[in-house]
């Protein structure tokens, strides 16, 4: 196949799992001889920018522009990445949470790549009936690329999605970085340890993660490797459920992959997800997991022997169980159980756009 140029659409670099995945999908294509650039829209960047590709700070998101934030604002920044976009020439537009000013770009090839389940977190809300038409509004009669056949399935059968197009692609991933990233030295807990990896925010449930890992009985210490609003609320819980001596909080770090290759075994306790990256970078780095079976992704990832320690989010004595069990008798990782995300599998998918 003929080398094509793709464009990249993201807000920011500042952040964690959708960021990450941008990159490392762009790099990806680069390193296969296509054009690749990545448009940010304003000059936050945290993650870690692959040697080689380029990005580049349109400066559209600025304190005026968020303090004015109208449709006509949004168009004119919108008209500033179709400007971009034509010099650039792009033959594939993929763009990702900035949807609000990309959905009034008309670029032929344009997708709206979507990496998380709303309807999972707002099943319950009385903003549900409102978000899911904001979602038609913004992508119905448009190109769409799910993270996940999860988020596909919620968009067409929950949401009501009727888009031009739309196909499920995971996010790619190379083994030999992370591997790599996980050599470098850092103070890791003594001994054996239990992880859980993800932003304190009400939709990764530490809450439900400190009851079953208190109710599973391990003495296993448990990390904790995030930062976040919840805070304060975590500290208070691992107090109140008197786990002081065996809950540790290290804060966030822009590389976990020490931590996670070190750990037993890693737990996933989210209400939802789209793919989530954790958990395949965990198989990656032959670490063993438990993980809730949210919508939506874990059921994708956890194949095989694996899914023996997937369970309902809302039984939180089987996820004791499982954590238990798991503790007990760690699974073996083997590469049958991430074959499916690896670049060689994917990126050709991406091409194909």
């Amino acid at each position: 196949m003929s080398s094509k140029r793709f464009a990249f659409v993201i807000s920011d670099l500042y952040g964690g799992g959708a960021e990450k995945s941008l990159l490392y999908t762009a790099d990806g294509l680069r390193q296969r001889g296509n054009i690749v650039k990545v448009f940010i829209l304003r000059d936050r960047i945290e993650q870690h920018v692959p040697e080689g590709l380029e990005v580049v700070n349109l400066a559209v998101i600025t304190k005026a522009t968020k303090a004015l934030n109208s449709v006509l604002i949004e168009k004119w920044q919108a008209s500033r990445i179709a400007n971009a976009l034509d010099q650039f020439q792009a033959d594939v537009v993929l763009t990702c949470s900035c949807d609000k000013i990309t959905r009034h770009l008309k670029h032929p090839n344009l997708y709206f790549w979507i990496k998380s389940d709303i309807s999972a977190r707002f099943s319950n809300s009385p903003k549900r009936d409102k978000v899911f038409a904001r979602q038609r509004r913004q992508y119905d009669h448009r190109k769409v690329v799910a993270v996940s056949h999860g988020v596909e399935k919620s968009l067409l059968e929950i949401i009501g999605l009727k888009p031009a197009e739309i196909r499920s692609i995971y996010n790619p991933y190379e083994r030999a970085p992370f591997l790599e990233l996980a050599q470098e030295s850092v103070d890791l807990p003594q001994g054996e340890y239990l992880i859980h990896v993800g932003a304190f925010t009400p939709v990764k449930r530490h809450d439900r993660l400190l009851r079953a890992y208190q109710a599973s009985g391990v003495q296993t210490p448990l990390v904790l490797l995030g930062k976040g609003e919840q805070e304060a609320q975590i500290r208070s819980m691992i107090d109140e459920l008197e786990l002081q001596d065996r809950v540790t909080l290290l804060g966030y770090r822009t590389n976990p992959y020490p931590y996670i290759q070190g750990a037993k075994a890693l737990i996933l306790t989210s209400d939802s997800e789209g793919l989530p990256r954790v958990l395949i970078e965990a198989l990656l780095l032959n670490t063993p997991v438990v993980s809730v079976d949210c919508p939506s992704g874990p059921r994708e990832i956890l194949t095989q022997e694996l899914a023996d320690f997937l369970v309902a989010p809302e039984n939180e004595k089987s996820l004791a169980d499982a954590i238990r069990r798991m503790d007990q008798a760690p699974v073996k990782v083997e590469a049958k159980h991430y074959q499916q995300f690896l670049a060689e599998t994917v990126i050709p998918q991406f091409e194909a756009l």
